[in-house]
């Protein structure tokens, strides 16, 4: 009996250890569900995901393999798997600051990125980087602005910021679609096909 007792204590006190952190938990949704969402951060949240698939796949293909492009039928002078990279890296950084209104903050070189970026782990590091600004530039958007218009990076119209953003999230995956077409051609499989 004295057994059992101790052992009925013994789960109480462990049990009530663990009870404000799952009462805590089961009130987390509710107070999520309470916050309204934000323009910024639902636009934050969209550019996460693809930000995922595209570092992923940079990620995935082997430092050897970074200046691979396929030269056969239609591919002949395609981009290489790093002047991918580092297209979209570019063109970040230029969406964001066309955002922000103001320069970009590193040299983005051609439309395949800097030509002093060569190696995998600086390529990535540029990707990485051009991510973190691009979201910093959707943190500045809201309600008030996203209608607002900006110079246009392709000429000398100008575009709302929504419609810089609507281009920003899907041109990387342009891109992704590419970049996953030579991970196979490489038999790699990319990250996000892996089961």
């Amino acid at each position: 009996m004295k057994k059992e007792f101790a052992m009925a204590i013994l789960l109480l006190a462990l049990g009530a250890g663990t009870l404000p952190a799952a009462s805590a938990q089961a009130n987390a949704p509710a107070a999520k569900m309470e916050q309204k969402p934000t323009l910024s951060g639902v636009m934050n949240r969209s550019l996460s995901g693809i930000e995922q698939e595209v570092v992923s796949a940079a990620e995935a293909m082997p430092e050897d393999k970074y200046n691979f492009a396929p030269t056969q039928g239609e591919f002949k002078g395609v981009r290489t798997f790093a002047q991918q990279v580092k297209h979209v890296a570019a063109a970040n950084y230029m969406f964001g600051s066309t955002i922000l209104g103001e320069k970009p903050p590193v040299d983005l070189g051609s439309e395949n990125g800097p030509a002093n970026i060569t190696s995998k782990a600086d390529t990535v590091k540029f990707l990485k980087d051009s991510f973190a600004y691009l979201h910093k530039a959707l943190d500045s958007i809201n309600e008030a602005n996203v209608l607002g218009e900006v110079q246009s990076p392709f000429g000398k119209d100008k575009v709302t910021r929504l419609r810089l953003v609507l281009i920003a999230m899907a041109h990387p995956m342009d891109h992704y679609g590419q970049m996953v077409e030579y991970l196979r051609m490489n038999n790699i499989v990319p990250p996000a096909s892996r089961s």
